[in-house]
């Protein structure tokens, strides 16, 4: 197959974009470029030929227009927090930042619904609902812009009871590659009409349209909420206290994992109360105090009876923001405590009854080759971040086919190669094992949608590197 091929940005493009644009909204300072050229990833940077800023649904679809009609790449970029390299423009072309577009076009709170532009970041987002007593509960940990989001389909801590980012969005606006804008979805929680392109557009990292913006299920700030702690001996025992916690009938809104490297590392870096044992975070949210009680008293007795060495919880706003500021910033930290050392990580998620088995094995797999490796994970939804230190390119490889082994497992056991970080770069090699034949289906809606291949190439579907 051959690679893409895409005009570059001459000086006459540049003129039609700060014409479309103004000239304020067009750069090609190479400090911009190289700001845009990577994400969060381990994943080389390939810088744009040109950043814009459109405002407006309207600009975002004559950009496209215009990029389709002279085979120019298109890539989307909210804030830059992705880990698959998902945003990093590999093909050169236009880099379309969201940045100036992030706007709250209307609160509708007596449907628990917000209506936002697509470069707002969430937890920004979720300051400015406080006044109104909700929140949009989708929480990757960073302040990921809702587009990204909503493009990677991103989930985190809460999704054990709220759901990914596909779960909480009832309609979009997408600018397609020929500058059609579609509304997709209604605000109305029913939806029963047609085909559901919603979902189609949610998780397609930017390859078939350009989200503008997106009506937003949001739900009540529980009025009590509590964090919980237990510490085990041995990460089986703690992966083991998940599922009987899941099959309790209790609803936790976070079940998070984290290894003893990790405890030791988050109570090294930010003085919070972990001892060196595999730990569960939990938080539970309640509308009654009572029923907050009685579900910390029967986790309490799950996880002592599974053999927990320490148990503890809090109501304390304080403590509770303490200890899921470490945990979310657990990468940054982590990052920061070994700067000799870059990182790979893993992302896979199984069916909750096959979690056990699949933590045994990576806890194996580390043991056969020998390695060090940081694990921590969104373990209420089967989830798991195995995270490789390596210094050279001999250790990136191992990990490389060590990470191959736990795709697929994963997939043996019923799941996926990647939970909630998307696809992007990293995981095109699994694209074909995971989904086979409907792989070539996929090939064909994006085929149909963005005829000219403008729309983040180089992602998703397998394809030679760029030249």
């Amino acid at each position: 197959m051959p690679a893409p091929a895409f005009n570059p940005v001459t000086p006459d493009d540049l003129n039609q974009l700060r014409r479309i644009l103004g000239a304020e909204a067009v750069s090609t300072a190479h400090a911009d470029l190289d700001l845009h050229a990577r994400d969060q990833s381990h994943h080389p940077e390939r810088p744009a030929e040109v950043i814009v800023w459109p405002a407006e649904a309207a600009q975002v679809a004559d950009v496209l227009r215009f990029a389709n009609q002279r085979r120019i790449p298109v890539t989307a970029w909210g804030v830059g927090t992705g880990l698959e390299g998902n945003a990093i423009p590999v093909y050169g072309g236009i880099l379309m930042s969201f940045e100036r577009m992030t706007r709250i076009v209307a609160v509708h709170a007596d449907d628990f619904q917000v209506t936002v532009q697509p470069g707002i970041g969430h937890k920004d987002l979720n300051d400015q609902l406080t006044r109104y007593g909700l929140f949009f509960p989708p929480d990757p940990g960073a302040n990921a812009s809702v587009g990204g989001m909503l493009a990677n389909n991103a989930s985190g801590i809460r999704t054990v009871k709220y759901g990914a980012t596909k779960d909480n969005v009832l309609r979009m606006q997408v600018a397609l590659a020929d500058g059609r804008l579609l509304n997709l979805g209604a605000r109305s929680v029913k939806q029963a009409s047609g085909y559901d392109l919603l979902h189609l557009f949610v998780g397609s990292e930017g390859t078939l349209g350009v989200i503008t913006e997106a009506t937003l299920r949001l739900v009540p700030v529980p009025q009590f909420m509590s964090a919980a702690l237990a510490a085990f001996e041995t990460v089986e025992a703690a992966v083991e206290t998940v599922v009987a916690v899941r099959g309790s009938g209790l609803d936790p809104a976070a079940l998070e994992l984290i290894d003893a490297a990790h405890a030791r590392m988050l109570r090294e870096a930010e003085g919070v109360d972990l001892t060196d044992h595999p730990t569960l975070f939990m938080e539970f949210h309640a509308a009654h105090e009572e029923s907050l009680q009685m579900g910390l008293d029967i986790v309490k007795q799950i996880c002592e009876e599974m053999g927990a060495v320490s148990f503890r919880a809090t109501t304390d706003i304080a403590e509770r923001k303490k200890l899921w500021h470490a945990r979310h910033h657990s990468y940054e930290i982590m990052v920061r405590s070994h700067p000799d050392k870059r990182f790979f990580i893993n992302d896979v998620a199984v069916p909750i009854s096959a979690y056990p088995e699949l933590i045994g094995f990576v806890e194996q797999l580390k043991r056969q080759h020998g390695i060090s490796a940081y694990m921590i994970g969104h373990a209420g939804d089967g989830n798991v971040h195995v995270e490789f230190p390596f210094v050279d390119e001999d250790e990136y490889r191992l990990r490389m086919e060590i990470n191959a082994q736990i795709v697929a497992k994963a997939l043996e056991l019923g799941g996926t190669s990647t939970g909630e970080h998307g696809v992007g770069i990293g995981k095109i090699r699994y694209m074909q094992q995971e989904h086979g034949p409907a792989l070539d289906v996929m090939r064909a809606i994006k085929q149909t949608l963005d005829p000219n291949g403008i729309l983040n190439p180089g992602k998703i579907f397998p394809e030679p590197e760029p030249m």
